[in-house]
């Protein structure tokens, strides 16, 4: 995990960026590395942590990476960092459902709607039942304790899951992953008060076999650790 800094959030604007403010009273614009709403998770005047990258061709080195939601719970909003969480817990045999996969590759384009795959594991090269394994990260809490995904209209969502359908058809396993990066969440459900096409979607992957996991992450930025912990109930 990269080094966690401290600020204190201000707002988040155009998407992409947000402004901060030190500790030494100065502001900072920066990259807020999340395309949903983030609903529930922008808190002006709350504590929040940043990272910065080495790269000399960044207009903003410095990536948004927890913030502080009005439950005075943190969560991780850098959506990018989801993969990297289930990669590092698949390696280290965290996740108890995804045991016994000797390759793993990223990045795979698939379908018949040209998706990528965020991981495709197999025990052997001439494996011919593949593993594959989309990730979703989940930020939104709205009732205690209750998390939901998408935080907005998701029709790349919908095409997702369109695409894992379709690879059970063909005799794979499919396995949708919420990353659950809150510490408030004790349950995640489809979010299908905000995206009704991608509620009932998911209920179709269900009932065509498409597993449906998730797993916590444990998030303690004065250790620089996120990281996941522990499995949470699904309630499709």
């Amino acid at each position: 995990m990269s080094q966690l800094y401290p600020a204190i959030l201000l707002r988040r604007y155009k998407r992409f960026l947000a402004d901060i403010r030190l500790a030494d009273g100065g502001e900072l614009t920066i990259h807020c590395p999340n395309t949903g709403s983030m609903k529930n998770c922008v808190l002006p005047e709350s504590p929040c942590w940043y990272s910065v990258s080495e790269s000399k061709t960044r207009k903003y080195p410095q990536t948004l990476e927890l913030v502080t939601t009005p439950g005075n719970h943190l969560a991780g909003i850098n959506t990018a960092r989801a993969n990297e969480l289930v990669g590092a817990a698949i390696a280290a045999g965290v996740i108890a459902e995804l045991h016994g996969y000797a390759l793993l590759k990223r990045e795979q384009v698939y379908g018949r709607e040209k998706s990528r795959i965020d991981f495709l594991l197999s025990e052997n090269p001439d494996d011919a039942r593949q593993c594959y394994v989309e990730v979703k990260n989940v930020t939104l809490m709205e009732a205690e304790g209750e998390g939901f995904f998408p935080d907005a209209v998701s029709e790349r969502g919908s095409k997702h899951l369109r695409e894992l359908i379709a690879m059970v058809k063909q005799g794979h396993r499919s396995v949708l992953f919420f990353c659950v990066q809150h510490t408030g969440i004790k349950s995640v459900k489809p979010a299908g008060h905000i995206d009704q096409l991608y509620g009932a979607t998911l209920r179709q992957a269900k009932v065509a076999g498409v597993e449906v996991i998730a797993y916590a992450a444990e998030i303690l930025p004065h250790k620089n650790l996120i990281a996941l912990a522990h499995s949470l109930p699904v309630e499709v």
